[in-house]
């Protein structure tokens, strides 16, 4: 019996320590819950949940439009929830490229927080850049925000995701409306009938 409750004291100690380690796994930043993939996010994958909390709002702030190669200054921006600290994921589709900020760094082409981030008036920003590919596009931006309440516990924690589209030059489209010579559409009817009403004049003179 002495051998085996030192047993049980070490084999608590060990379950002791790997439920207080699931809590902080994830405290320096976790890539591939954007939303970019609807089945995977922080709601879906139960790392963080919600108990009588109401949800934070989360959103991506910054230009709609960008020309190719141009580079754009954007904010991933949570409210709510437990507002004590935030953490975050974006990503983006096609070939733009993601620059991490301050309190950020880039894992396999996606950006996270290097550690969780305080609440100040009211809400937490994570800032980033996205460089346009050198073609026009339409990009998607995928971010998804935690608010958590700092205890290190997930419980109580709360998450939302957000989307942005961003417009590359022509955004893709061709720009095939251009008129590249000729008579356009609209004005090619009045022209030819304005030179015919001419050609009728000068007939009418001769004949006179």
């Amino acid at each position: 019996m002495r051998s085996f409750l030192p047993s049980l004291g070490v084999a608590g100690a060990m379950a002791a320590c790997l439920v207080s380690g699931s809590a902080f796994a994830y405290a320096t930043g976790q890539t591939g819950h954007s939303g970019q993939d609807a089945a995977r996010t922080c709601a879906t994958s139960g790392c963080h949940t919600r108990s009588g909390t109401t949800g934070p709002t989360v959103s991506i702030d910054g230009p709609a439009s960008l020309e190719p190669g141009q580079t754009g200054n954007y904010s991933l921006v949570i409210k709510g929830g437990p507002a004590v600290k935030g953490g975050y994921n974006v990503s983006v589709d096609g070939a733009g490229t993601l620059t991490a900020g301050a309190g950020s760094k880039k894992v396999a082409g996606e950006l996270t927080h290097t550690g969780p981030k305080a609440f100040a008036n009211g809400e937490v920003r994570f800032d980033f850049t996205l460089v346009a590919p050198a073609t026009g596009t339409t990009l998607t931006l995928y971010g998804a925000g935690n608010s958590v309440n700092g205890t290190g516990d997930e419980t109580g924690d709360s998450s939302a995701t957000t989307t942005l589209k961003v417009k590359v030059g022509d955004g893709g489209g061709g720009g095939g409306d251009d008129d590249k010579g000729g008579c356009s559409t609209t004005g090619g009817v009045p022209l030819l009938g304005a030179a015919l009403m001419l050609l009728g004049a000068r007939l009418r003179r001769r004949g006179a």
